[in-house]
């Protein structure tokens, strides 16, 4: 391992040795200092951002091209960090709730976050399946982590089966590449196809079987239905880390692969795009509809934000706004991040010991029992709307002018009409907290509040200012 390999595995590399120290530093501090452990998780990630903020504008390639550093790489790295202390906050908050405190979940939320940077950073497609599974793994994990709630132990169980299966077909689809290919390194399988020299049958069976294995992992339908069950089931502050994390992740790795072995394909992987993205939109937000479950609605939520973040590989197809499409899905994941972390910090400091209460209906009257949390909340369920002055309204903008410079108009449309759609359930969390009354009962002085305020400041903050947060993601594309 050369000094190059260290520095461009840094990142990775101290959440993993941190996890393992903090896996020794729990057998001591979980008796003596109880609140030690979270603690300690929080330097760690704070050390790995400080890390990744180094390495901004310093591109590199290492293990043999198998590791990329990169302005892509170095983003979501930033962004996951960040995901991942707040991850912690609302843990400790939520587990102490529910009186089922354990030092080994920030240990497992360690490695987690490790896959997730390293998905990003992938340049082969060995690497992106072991990432996969060192992200995956320790969430199955953690969606169980409440013992004494069986439909927490059902998330997990029904999390892990379907998981596996979808990792199985990743690796399918790696194996039918590498038939087509002769290699697994995305530069190579790059230049394999630049010069036709692979089995076009074996290569575009690959393909298809990576769309899928992904789209798992976004929750992009039809390969949705593991959400709402996972998402309800589990405690709300592993749902608010798996609702970003993974989504991140997995999109991730769908625009490095796509963006470097697959543009010969663009015209027909427009329309496989195309048609998920608008399944997706549209199931997701007319099932929300439905939900009365405030868990499960952000939920169908979090599928109808992954149809609007397809909306990018659509426009991917026209080389032409290529960068721009990029750009606009990594301005859309920070900003559903920020909104969606502080709405589940808002549903964790209303919910019950026995993770009760978290019916829209039990939000009525948070308005005049928490009004700085109600606040919040109205700004979460705006930005989701994509309503102007808030960071969500800007996401939205972002990729449906991409969508239109692509020449998908009508694709865009329906984004617009879905988004009008989506305004019925958001806004109706509004008007329970503010013209309902209610004997809501809510935790005000926990990391939740703290967690929703920040979240909602980010949203509002950037929101005046978003040309900086693109420009960002904008330059960020040294992919390759």
């Amino acid at each position: 391992m050369t000094i190059i390999d260290l520095f461009s595995i840094l990142p990775v590399l101290v959440l993993v040795v941190w996890a393992l120290f903090l896996l020794l530093a729990d057998l001591w501090a979980s008796r003596k200092l109880p609140g030690l452990t979270p603690i300690l998780a929080v330097v760690g990630l704070v050390c790995s951002l400080v890390v990744s903020i180094v390495q901004v504008g310093k591109p590199q390639s290492s293990f043999g091209g198998m590791i990329h550093v990169d302005g892509f790489s170095v983003f979501l790295n930033i962004l996951f960090a960040i995901t991942g202390i707040a991850a912690v906050a609302l843990a400790y908050e939520s587990f102490k709730n529910l009186k089922i405190q354990r030092g080994e979940y920030y240990v497992l939320l360690l490695f987690s976050l490790s896959g997730m940077m390293l998905m990003g950073a992938a340049g082969d497609l060995i690497v992106i399946f072991l990432a996969l599974e060192l992200l995956s793994i320790p969430l199955y994990i953690m969606a169980g982590m409440d013992f004494n709630r069986l439909e927490s132990k059902e998330a997990s169980l029904k999390y892990l089966l379907l998981g596996t299966f979808a990792s199985a077909i990743v690796l399918f689809g790696t194996a039918f590449i590498y038939g087509a290919a002769q290699t697994t390194n995305l530069y190579e399988i790059a230049l394999a196809v630049s010069l036709a020299e692979i089995n076009w049958t074996l290569f575009i069976i690959g393909a298809a079987l990576l769309v899928v294995g992904f789209g798992f992992k976004v929750a992009a339908v039809p390969f949705h239905t593991w959400t709402p069950d996972v998402y309800h089931g589990a405690p709300s502050s592993v749902t608010a880390f798996m609702a970003v994390g993974a989504k991140a992740a997995g999109f991730a790795a769908l625009i490095r692969v796509f963006s470097l072995d697959f543009t010969i394909l663009s015209e027909n992987l427009t329309a496989v795009f195309w048609a998920l993205a608008v399944l997706t939109m549209i199931v997701g937000n007319f099932t929300a509809l439905a939900q009365k479950n405030l868990k499960r609605m952000l939920a169908y939520s979090s599928i109808a934000h992954a149809g609007y973040i397809l909306m990018a590989f659509v426009a991917f197809g026209n080389e032409a706004v290529r960068v721009d499409s990029i750009a606009s899905a990594l301005f859309y994941l920070a900003a559903y991040a920020a909104t969606s972390i502080g709405a589940w910090a808002v549903l964790i400091a209303v919910e019950r010991e026995d993770a009760s209460r978290n019916e829209i209906e039990h939000l009525a009257g948070l308005g005049k029992a928490a009004p700085l949390l109600a606040a919040a909340m109205t700004v979460f369920m705006l930005s989701f709307t994509g309503i102007p002055v808030t960071l969500g309204f800007w996401g939205k903008f972002y990729l449906f002018r991409t969508a239109i410079q692509g020449g998908n108009i009508i694709l865009a449309v329906i984004g617009l009409l879905t988004s009008l759609v989506s305004a019925y359930y958001y806004l109706r969390v509004v008007v329970k907290m503010y013209f309902q009354e209610g004997d809501v009962k809510v935790n005000q002085k926990g990391w939740s509040l703290v967690v929703a305020v920040v979240a909602a400041l980010i949203v509002l903050g950037l929101a005046f200012i978003p040309e900086l947060l693109y420009k960002f993601a904008a330059s960020s594309l040294i992919i390759g």
